[in-house]
């Protein structure tokens, strides 16, 4: 028997063939690896909030139980929230190999998996990036190369602070990634 391994939930299924905005958001913010409880649930309602006031369907995207799911349903949350193996695109086939009861996503997952669902937007606080050093070490986050390779526009409030920001800038121009500033005219640091 074939398993399932991929999951589009309905709402999202719907609004994808309807032609409806649809925004994909990573789950690992609203964990263990993001926010505290309840602040972590109130972010999450708050932004699925904001995404639907525009008009938009937000699609949470986890791995349940070995499935890889872009749109959570609302009895799934619970779990989710309360993930805690990060998952990011590189994990997936482990993940469903293994059963993996709960996996967070990170950016490289969401946006690998958005894409999958025919999704074209993805939301998230910051994105990973070259890490100082890089030049020694080789540490270059894996959401670089999801970006370049989806058909998923990401938008972000910038790479996180801790990182080499003008390699990671100069990577985005070496994948041919576009930057685009809204209101700035500098690439945008993320805090925490």
């Amino acid at each position: 028997m074939l398993q399932t391994i991929f999951r589009v939930g309905d709402e999202v299924a719907s609004a994808v063939a309807g032609g409806v905005p649809v925004v994909a958001m990573e789950s690992t913010i609203y964990s263990a690896f993001g926010l505290p409880e309840p602040a972590n649930l109130e972010c999450l309602e708050r932004c699925d909030a904001v995404i639907r006031a525009a008009g938009a369907v937000p699609a949470m995207t986890a791995v349940l139980d070995g499935v890889a799911v872009v749109g959570i349903a609302a009895d799934e949350v619970e779990r989710v929230l309360g993930g805690t193996t990060k998952i990011a695109a590189r994990d997936l086939g482990h993940a469903y190999a293994t059963a993996l009861d709960v996996g967070v996503t990170t950016v490289s997952a969401s946006v690998t998996l958005a894409a999958c669902a025919g999704v074209a937007v993805f939301a998230t606080g910051g994105i990973g990036g070259v890490h100082r050093g890089a030049a020694e070490t080789g540490d270059v986050s894996h959401d670089l190369l999801a970006i370049a390779r989806h058909p998923v526009v990401t938008v972000s409030a910038g790479a996180k602070a801790f990182l080499d920001l003008p390699r990671t800038l100069e990577e985005f121009e070496t994948l041919g990634v576009p930057v685009v500033g809204w209101n700035t005219d500098r690439f945008p640091a993320f805090y925490t």
